[in-house]
């Protein structure tokens, strides 16, 4: 594909930059997403439905914990990971926070966190999606100050821990198999990670109703009550919250593609539309303010795209810092904020029709600009490393 030929997929050719196994995956990916998820999703939208017959199809793709090097992982670029990811979410976003809940957070816990053995116990059926996971870190009365205000304990007892807490927000925990969760040693106050099995006495879940955004992700509220958990399931390289971010900076660069992924699934569908529409006689892509919104529109895809490449290529080299991956999420999820809204503008009132996907773009777009950091903290993230004051309060 030559740069430039196709503006509604992939301007500038960024594609080109992956091994040619990456392209071939990413492909499948495709079609796989076009055939299967696609002509359903909006119906799960509507009623808030996880699509759980889809899983399988997922699973065969091979894309859990892409990025992983682990025991069973596929260990392929970051690079490879943050495109796939990309391409979920400009299919639909939900279905992307549910892989990057799984194959992100909850894989990238015991990947970073775990020991040789858990990573053997747990990380092989994970990447099969044989066992499906959570991650549980926010709770209800801590979201961005979560790193010095988390309240869940945990309470060492032989070799046991027993966990009590509330958390909240939790992407597929009542029905995960396995949920990884963040508490308070009482002993040490560092914060350590455990990881607790489908079923466990004490952990029950109340599913957040009436969202309007990212409706068939199954968020949560968690409540652990004398929950016991086996020494042998606390993550044996987790003893402090500095590990836990460890793996949200690892991750928030999976969110800064998928911001990508949503401002370009909007786009597209605007492109689409505008092909289609006909209004005074003639096809309203032909209108010039329509035009110098799809090109606005294109111009923060592209930009957003060209962030992600170099975050990703900084990843695999080993190089990327917090500021890095805080500057990628809060730049693309404000430009994606700013492209969806572009795309309804483009529809008019159809905008707000399922039926043109565009305005499942538009709410879903809001949970991506909150989730993992919000702007304002991720903001404060890069100030702090490009004048060497901390503006925290």
């Amino acid at each position: 594909m030559e740069p430039g030929r196709s503006p509604d997929s992939d301007f500038l050719g960024f594609e080109l930059l992956l091994e040619d196994e990456d392209r071939s995956l990413l492909d499948r990916v495709r079609r796989h997403l076009r055939r299967h998820v696609e002509p359903v999703i909006d119906d799960y939208w509507i009623r808030a439905q996880f699509p759980h017959e889809l899983v399988p199809g997922l699973a065969g793709l091979g894309i859990a914990g892409l990025a992983y090097d682990g025991p069973g992982c596929p260990a392929r670029s970051s690079l490879a990971d943050g495109m796939v990811a990309m391409e979920l979410a400009r299919v639909d976003p939900s279905i992307q926070t549910f892989m990057g809940v799984h194959g992100g957070l909850a894989m990238g816990s015991v990947r970073l966190c775990g020991s040789e053995e858990q990573q053997q116990r747990w990380l092989p059926p994970m990447a099969r999606m044989e066992l499906v996971g959570a991650f549980a870190l926010t709770e209800p009365e801590q979201g961005s100050d979560i790193a010095g205000g988390l309240s869940t304990t945990a309470r060492r007892e032989g070799d046991e821990w027993v966990l009590d807490g509330e958390k909240r927000w939790i992407g597929n925990a009542s029905f995960a198999d396995l949920v990884v969760v963040w508490a308070r040693d009482v002993d040490d106050d560092q914060v350590k990670g455990f990881v607790v099995g489908k079923g466990a006495p004490g952990m029950t879940f109340d599913v957040q109703r009436d969202k309007i955004a990212l409706r068939i992700v199954q968020n949560a509220e968690v409540h652990l009550r004398g929950v016991r958990v086996p020494d042998t399931d606390r993550l044996a390289r987790a003893s402090s919250f500095g590990d836990t971010a460890r793996v949200l900076r690892m991750t928030r660069t999976g969110v800064a593609w998928a911001a990508t992924g949503c401002a370009r699934g909007a786009y597209e569908h605007a492109l689409r539309y505008t092909r289609e529409r006909e209004q005074f006689g003639r096809r309203i892509a032909g209108f010039q303010l329509v035009q110098d919104l799809l090109v606005r529109m294109l111009g923060n895809v592209v930009a957003s795209t060209a962030l992600c490449v170099r975050v990703s290529q900084l990843q695999d080299a080993g190089t990327l810092a917090d500021e890095h991956a805080s500057l990628a999420k809060a730049f693309t999820t404000a430009r994606m904020r700013e492209t969806v809204g572009w795309a309804r503008e483009v529809l008019g009132g159809n905008g707000i029709l399922l039926e043109h996907h565009v305005g499942r773009f538009v709410a879903d777009a809001e949970a991506i600009y909150s989730y993992e950091g919000t702007r304002e903290i991720n903001t404060l993230i890069v100030g702090r490393a490009i004048t060497g004051e901390s503006a925290f309060v």
